[in-house]
């Protein structure tokens, strides 16, 4: 998309809310299409509605196809076109050096925790208010887990299963309490070529396509097994008993036919169809899921009958990867002190409740998110698990972030579909990153 074209739909976007472009000093580059930008009109619009002339804000929107490289080619060159712009996780160190630090207000401690904040930091700075938040749940589906938790016939088929494939006689347990053995042990006995007894045909649905997105869902499991990129000197620790375990857990999975054969290319929409299809038991999936899943019109199969948990529990503890998406303030910006107004704005509850009823996903404190919960109860465990589960991979914000995941992605996806040993998988990972995250 042109220059020109982007500033027209901003134009547009504008003028739908009943403003003229000439009134508003401040643009704002935001995420095109879905929630995201659902959200931030909401936003806008009741921000304009009390700002004064000069701080009034205006959005433009980039095509979503090369988005970032498209942001980072315009950052890089000075552009004006825009004084706040959308910020990642993952690429915050790519930005930071032509974005602008900021201080955040007081009720930034009140909206957002700690940990939610810090997906906007980078070298210790914050560069951005933290406007939505991904991460993985654990879906499930709670009629099936219901009746294998009382169910004797069923215990005693698990236990027989989990002793055949895992090497220990196990029994079922609430998936709130699930280790990662738990968890294969429950996709195992639901996988009706294992158990013919299983109402469905797969016990989980992974996401194992050459995709970086699919090594954030992953890294869960690594981390819980102990696993980071690297150390705090900076050595690349991928090669490692975690790592090894975790690819372990999916290639077992895989391998015994727990999930489609075709998983090799799947991604959020063919998980997502697979499970709401009532065809897998289990799904480690991203949060924004629920919404579609959860919808007796979109996927009458499973609707009403997903539970949902944060990822299981390993020997270093239980987590889940997470990402924010936030508006940041552009250094070469004209208008710097009208968008810091506008900033220190959208770190309040009043915005941020906006926000979320607007359609965004914000991790909220627990005193905001009981204002909108009722609305949007899907917030509430988003919160909760990002404060208490939510990680960063040690390096998951340098400035080549991005091509680290698609490098693992490429490695360990030839590891799990047979192309590549988890000696040689694990040697290239190590050797690549080596280069890419280098000081």
């Amino acid at each position: 998309m042109t220059r020109l074209k982007s500033m027209l739909m901003g134009a547009a976007v504008f003028a739908a809310m009943g403003l003229p472009m000439a009134q508003a000093e401040v643009t704002v580059l935001g995420w095109p299409g879905g929630p995201e930008e659902a959200g931030l009109r909401k936003v806008a619009e009741a921000y304009n509605a009390k700002a004064a002339e000069a701080d009034k804000v205006k959005l433009i929107f980039f095509n979503r196809d090369g988005f970032f490289d498209k942001l980072a080619a315009d950052l890089a060159a000075g552009s004006t076109d825009f004084d706040v712009n959308l910020l990642a996780t993952y690429a915050l160190g790519r930005y930071a050096p032509f974005m602008e630090p900021l201080t955040l207000p007081a009720s930034a401690k009140d909206t957002f925790s700690d940990k939610v904040l810090a997906t906007m930091q980078y070298d210790g700075k914050q560069y951005g208010i933290p406007t939505d938040l991904s991460l993985h749940f654990m879906y499930y589906r709670s009629d099936l887990m219901e009746k294998l938790l009382s169910d004797a016939e069923w215990k005693k088929a698990y236990g027989e299963i989990s002793q055949k494939y895992l090497g220990k006689t196990m029994e079922p347990k609430d998936p709130d309490s699930w280790t990662w053995e738990d968890w294969m042990a429950t996709a195992l006995f639901f996988t009706k070529s294992i158990n013919k007894e299983s109402p469905t045909r797969y016990g989980a649905v992974l996401q194992m396509k050459n995709l970086l997105f699919n090594m954030m869902v992953w890294h869960s499991a690594a981390k819980a097994q102990g696993g980071d990129w690297m150390d705090a000197s900076g050595t690349i620790t991928v090669d490692s008993p975690a790592y090894r375990t975790a690819l372990e857990i999916y290639k077992k999975l895989y391998d015994e036919g727990a999930s489609p054969k075709d998983s090799t290319t799947y991604e959020f929409a063919e998980a997502n169809a697979a499970f709401g299809a009532g065809q897998a038991a289990t799904m480690l999936q991203w949060n924004a899921a629920f919404a579609d899943l959860d919808n007796k019109e979109k996927t009458p199969a499973v609707a009403g009958k997903i539970g949902t948990v944060a990822p299981p529990t390993g020997p270093a503890g239980r987590f889940t990867h997470i990402h924010g998406l936030g508006l940041g303030l552009n250094k070469a910006s004209t208008h710097k002190d009208e968008a810091k107004k506008f900033l220190d704005w959208l770190a309040t509850p009043e915005a941020m409740t906006i926000y979320a009823l607007g359609g965004g996903s914000p991790a909220l404190t627990e005193t905001v998110v009981a204002g909108v919960v009722k609305e949007r109860p899907d917030l509430k465990k988003l919160g909760e698990f990002a404060g208490s589960y939510g990680f960063v991979m040690t390096g998951g914000t340098a400035a080549k972030a991005l091509q680290v995941y698609e490098l693992q992605a490429k490695e360990f996806t030839a590891y799990w579909s047979g192309e590549k040993s988890l000696d040689e998988a694990l040697a290239a990972t190590k050797a690549g990153m080596t280069e890419l995250l280098k000081p």
